[in-house]
């Protein structure tokens, strides 16, 4: 029988594309992102006895990685500088911008932390009821969520000459 401890690292290596994909998604500053991932860990360690399989390790690691990343940037000083900068307004088309992809991503980024949130999980292929119970909303209002944010990111990569 597999001890809790193999069984936590086995998970988290099962699934540590989304610790990474959610702390890139939030955070640019590498040393910034080493810190919330160590941050990350942690946490997901701490809770890990208050797993109980009722939804999926992915589910409930997503929760757990996305609320530790929230709460590490309210904290940190500069995550307020950095916030203010990245979400809202497209003015500009930086020369990281290669393709759609480079577009859709900076236009993610660019959403408010909830939005982001959304549209991330419904890009993983998570169903709106799986949504609502990592953020903790109605599945109708994911849905509305992602009808609006999708508008949204449409106008975007408009202002940066993607899209139709």
């Amino acid at each position: 029988m597999q001890s809790s401890q193999d069984q936590f690292v086995s998970l988290i290596q099962e699934h540590s594309g989304i610790i990474y994909k959610i702390i890139n998604l939030y955070v640019d500053d590498q040393e910034e992102r080493r810190d919330i991932h160590q941050e990350v860990l942690l946490q997901a360690w701490k809770s890990f006895t208050r797993f109980e399989g009722k939804s999926k390790f992915s589910t409930w690691l997503y929760r757990v990685v996305l609320n530790t990343v929230l709460t590490f940037r309210r904290k940190s000083s500069s995550a307020h500088n950095s916030r203010e900068l990245m979400e809202g307004d497209i003015s500009y088309k930086p020369a990281s911008i290669k393709d759609e992809s480079d577009a859709l991503l900076f236009a993610v980024k660019s959403l408010p932390e909830v939005d982001r949130s959304i549209i991330t999980l419904h890009l993983e292929g998570y169903a709106n009821t799986e949504v609502s119970e990592i953020l903790g909303i109605s599945s109708n209002h994911v849905g509305v969520k992602i009808h609006r944010i999708k508008k949204v990111l449409e106008e975007k990569l408009k202002k940066l000459g993607y899209g139709s």
